[in-house]
């Protein structure tokens, strides 16, 4: 950020005389841009925005002793008279980022489909709308011509934002927005690299908002496909975009809707009855059809995959809600039957082209790593095992879908092909799979199972491509990556068996040298080695470590663990003597005990 103030010369006429006048120097959208992708913008976190504007206000109140009383809140007004300081203009563009950011996070919020919570919305973005009018015309005051064109190019997009909540004036939007795009464009062309990187995102944040508007007034046709593009760009400024766009698109499908009647699934004509089902099979299709025509990068199409199969799951539950209402009905039943089958099919086909770009990823990022070219930022290490759980992930899905489309009623030809096209497949898979498992235990120098695992992929891809050359009509990209699958197999097989025979014939050599060594080192004339410890001699004063040079012989101190010693067994006495021994009586030296007496005998002891 590149704060500063500027000193300007101005002729005051007739005079004769100069007078130097301060002007301020901000750079608002670094500025700005700086602190939205350190306080949570990045990660879309709204209230750790605002939190962080509150704490910067507080700190900016109280280095410039403007603070607005003690105890009793009283207002204290920022006109041209008290910017006095470049801090001054600071904080009328933190409360607009203040307000702005707290808009953003009720639109975010669960309850902001409500009237009170948009209201609400709407007051905030007013209030940012005006601390961002303010801001610009104190800039024009107090700032260098470069801070007043930027700040009135955010007070505009500010603006522009207002008007596009409120939806009631898209004239003016429009022109809010075109003039922040013109000043961007402009000042984009100058300064460093930093700054026209700047000046190019936030191009692209405005230039949604532009077409939308244009979409509104009527100036122009925007397609599915161009809508989508609108709904899946990124930007902090695009929040309150998307949803309208969102609205827009369920308004198209809900025309659509009223004219679609039928699903047509590998020949069979399905009707669709009710009008939520045929809403969710239309979303569904349009975003099949916009993956197919734009080229988006793999993040982007996985995330349309994810609201691919978000439609698709909607459509089979209002499906079998329909089945639980249709009990009495057998026609209906088997009607509904079907379009539950032939939903289920097309989303197992889409969960598997989903997992094919994941493989898509997942090999480019080995290749990179395997030929130590740049990687991308933040990006994970790759490994076989990743692609080998893919292609595990695959060959399931390819069973369940061929289950599903083999089960049931007899089978059309479509179905059939369909069926064999399959099977194809889930060969090229499990070559796949082999492959990189092969790849794994080479990793691991486990050679010769390496080199089974790589003829068993060549297998598979051969028996693929003879499956494929039977179809009736085969697929050439399919067969291209099946003869590559299986080139390569046989490559690695190769490459691994010499490996193998290399590590066997170099263990054979080092075998080999430590014999030729052990021969070579025994001799008829040398001292024996002697066997005992140096505890079993402590008596006798020779060294235990060998005084031989070069000798690798280890000393002989003890021996661990200890060896066993025979104990001598305790004897057993058996006294017979004592049974023929006879002992002297000793009762006299016993206690006599007293004679007991009952009241009787004392009785009869008295007569």
């Amino acid at each position: 950020m590149a704060d500063a103030v500027v000193e300007m010369e101005v002729d005051v006429g007739d005079l004769g005389a100069t007078v130097v006048v301060n002007r301020f120097s901000v750079n608002v959208l670094q500025l700005i841009k700086e602190a939205q992708s350190q306080h949570g913008l990045r990660h879309g976190d709204y209230q750790r925005y605002r939190r962080y504007c509150t704490a910067r206000l507080m700190r900016l109140y109280k280095s410039l002793n403007f603070q607005h009383g003690r105890g009793k809140y009283v207002k204290k007004p920022i006109v041209e008279s008290t910017v006095t300081n470049v801090r001054h203009l600071h904080i009328l563009l933190y409360l607009a980022e203040r307000a702005w950011s707290y808009a953003m996070e009720i639109k975010q919020a669960p309850q902001g489909a409500s009237a009170r919570a948009h209201m609400h919305l709407i007051r905030r973005l007013s209030k940012a709308a005006q601390w961002g009018d303010l801001f610009s015309r104190l800039c024009s005051e107090k700032a260098d011509p470069r801070t007043a064109l930027e700040a009135a190019a955010y007070a505009a997009h500010m603006r522009g934002n207002l008007l596009l909540e409120r939806e009631d004036d898209w004239e003016t939007a429009l022109r809010k927005f075109k003039n922040a795009r013109a000043v961007y464009e402009e000042l984009g062309k100058y300064g460093d690299v930093e700054n026209q990187v700047l000046c190019r995102q936030r191009l692209e944040e405005l230039d949604p908002s532009i077409r939308y508007c244009n979409y509104k007034m009527g100036l122009s046709n925007i397609q599915g496909s161009d809508l989508l593009d609108l709904s899946t760009q990124d930007g902090p400024g695009l929040g309150l975009l998307q949803s309208k766009l969102e609205a827009v698109m369920e308004e198209a499908r809900l025309r659509q809707a009223v004219s679609m009647t039928e699903l047509e699934w590998l020949g069979h004509k399905l009707l669709v009855r009710n009008e939520k089902t045929r809403v969710c099979i239309l979303k569904g299709q349009q975003l099949e059809r916009d993956l197919k025509e734009s080229q988006l990068p793999a993040e982007k199409k996985l995330t349309t995959y994810d609201k691919m199969f978000v439609a698709y799951q909607d459509a089979k539950r209002h499906i079998r809600e329909d089945l639980v209402r249709a009990v009495s009905t057998e026609d209906v039943k088997e009607e509904l039957n079907s379009l539950d089958k032939a939903v289920s099919s097309i989303l197992l086909q889409r969960t598997m082209e989903r997992n094919l770009v994941l493989v898509a990823t997942a090999k480019a990022r080995l290749i990179r790593q395997q030929h130590m070219l740049k990687e991308e930022k933040g990006e994970k290490p790759a490994k076989p095992e990743d692609l080998v759980r893919l292609y595990d992930i695959l060959i399931q899905n390819v069973t369940d879908l061929l289950d599903l489309t083999t089960s049931g009623r007899e089978q059309k030809e479509s179905e059939t092909l369909f069926a064999e096209k399959l099977t194809v497949r889930r060969e090229g898979f499990q070559a796949g799979r082999c492959l990189y498992l092969g790849q794994s235990y080479k990793v691991a120098s486990k050679y010769a199972e390496a080199y089974v695992l790589f003829r068993r992929a060549c297998e598979h891809a051969e028996s693929a491509l003879k499956r494929l050359q039977q179809l009736s009509f085969p697929e050439e990209q399919q067969r291209q990556e099946l003869e590559e699958l299986r080139d390569r197999s046989t490559g690695e097989a190769c490459v691994v068996h010499a490996q193998g025979v290399m590590e066997t014939a170099r263990s054979q050599v080092k075998a080999q040298d430590s014999l030729q060594k052990g021969v070579a080192a025994i001799s008829l004339k040398g001292k024996p080695t002697s066997t005992e410890y140096l505890l079993d001699r402590l008596d006798i004063y020779e060294a235990a470590i060998s005084t031989t040079p070069g000798s690798k012989e280890p000393p002989r101190i003890a021996q661990i663990p200890p060896p066993f010693q025979s104990v001598p067994c305790r004897p057993i006495f058996l006294d017979t003597a004592l049974n023929t021994i006879s002992f002297p009586s000793l009762e006299a030296r016993l206690k006599k005990k007293p004679e007991k007496r009952s009241f009787f005998s004392l009785w009869g002891g008295r007569k």
